[in-house]
C-alpha cells in the first residue's frame, strides 16, 4: 500500500471476548500512539464499550506496554493494541478456584 509523503501506515487493534477489530490508518507522522486511537474511531466499532474506556485505557504497541502514549510517536508498521481492564484480579481468580477445589463434593 503507498502512503503519501508525510504520511505512516499504521494499526490500531482491539477485542472484546466475542469481537475483535483492527483499523488501518495512514496518519500523520509526528501522531502519538493516544491520538491513533481517537483516530480509529473504536467506540463506532464498540458501541457496547463506554465511549471514554478509548480515552483512559493502557496502550500498548506489539504487546509492549507504552508508558507515555500521550507524547510517545508511532513508527511505520506500528500495531496500537488498547488493552481492556481485567474484570477480575487475577490473585483473587485463583484464591477463588482454590477455595472451589477444597470443597467437599
Amino acid at each position: 500500500m503507498a502512503v503519501s509523503e508525510g504520511r505512516i501506515h499504521v494499526e490500531v487493534a482491539f477485542a472484546l471476548p466475542e469481537k475483535q477489530r483492527i483499523v488501518e490508518l495512514d496518519v500523520a507522522e509526528g501522531t502519538t500512539v493516544r491520538q491513533a486511537v481517537a483516530q480509529a474511531e473504536l467506540a463506532r466499532h464498540f458501541p457496547e464499550v463506554a465511549a471514554d474506556t478509548f480515552e483512559r485505557a493502557d496502550l500498548g504497541i506489539f504487546g509492549k506496554p507504552v508508558r507515555d502514549p500521550d507524547s510517545q510517536l508511532l513508527r511505520e508498521g506500528d500495531r496500537v493494541e488498547v488493552y481492556r481492564s481485567l474484570e477480575i484480579d487475577p490473585k483473587a481468580a485463583r484464591a477463588e478456584r482454590a477455595a472451589r477445589a477444597r470443597q467437599p463434593t
